[in-house]
C-alpha cells in the first residue's frame, strides 16, 4: 500500500474512532414503515428519543429502540469512565435503506397468481455527542489561529 493510502486509511480509522454505530440487517418491515419512525427520533436526544420509542404504537419502534440501546452499549465500550447524561448523547443520523424482498405468490382467481413482496430493510444508527463536537470545534479554532 502507498504511502498516501495508508495516510488516508489511518485517517478514517481515527474518524471512526469518535463514531459509535449501530446496523441492523434483515429487519422484516417495509422501509417505508420504518423511515416515519427514524425520522421521528433523528436529531433528537437519547433520553427522548427512547421514551418516543418506547411509548409508540409502530411495529418499528420496538427494533428501533433496541438497536438505540445497541448504540448506547457500544459507546459504554468505547468510553469507560464518562457518563451518558455528561456527555449529552444524540441520534446523529439514522438511514433506512432497502434490504432483500422475497417475493411469494398469492393464488387468484380463474387460475392466475398474484406476485407479493415482502420487503425487508437495513438500518443504521450513528450516535454523537454535542460536548464532544463543542469540543472539537473549539479545537479547530484554536488550531487555525
Amino acid at each position: 500500500m502507498g504511502s498516501r493510502k495508508h495516510i488516508s486509511a489511518e485517517a478514517r480509522k481515527e474518524a471512526k474512532k469518535s463514531l459509535y454505530i449501530a446496523k441492523l440487517n434483515n429487519n422484516p418491515t417495509s422501509p417505508q414503515k420504518t423511515r416515519l419512525m427514524a425520522d421521528a427520533i433523528r436529531g433528537l436526544e437519547v433520553n427522548k428519543a427512547l421514551g418516543i420509542l418506547q411509548y409508540s404504537q409502530r411495529e418499528s419502534a420496538p427494533k428501533l429502540r433496541k438497536l438505540l440501546l445497541s448504540a448506547i452499549s457500544n459507546w459504554q465500550n468505547k468510553n469507560e469512565g464518562k457518563r451518558i447524561e455528561d456527555v449529552d448523547l444524540y441520534v446523529k443520523q439514522i438511514s433506512v435503506d432497502e434490504g432483500r424482498q422475497l417475493k411469494r405468490l398469492r393464488t387468484a382467481p380463474r387460475g392466475l397468481g398474484y406476485r407479493i413482496k415482502k420487503r425487508s430493510n437495513h438500518i443504521t444508527l450513528v450516535l454523537g455527542s454535542k460536548v464532544e463536537e463543542k469540543n472539537a470545534g473549539t479545537a479547530k479554532i484554536n488550531a487555525d489561529n
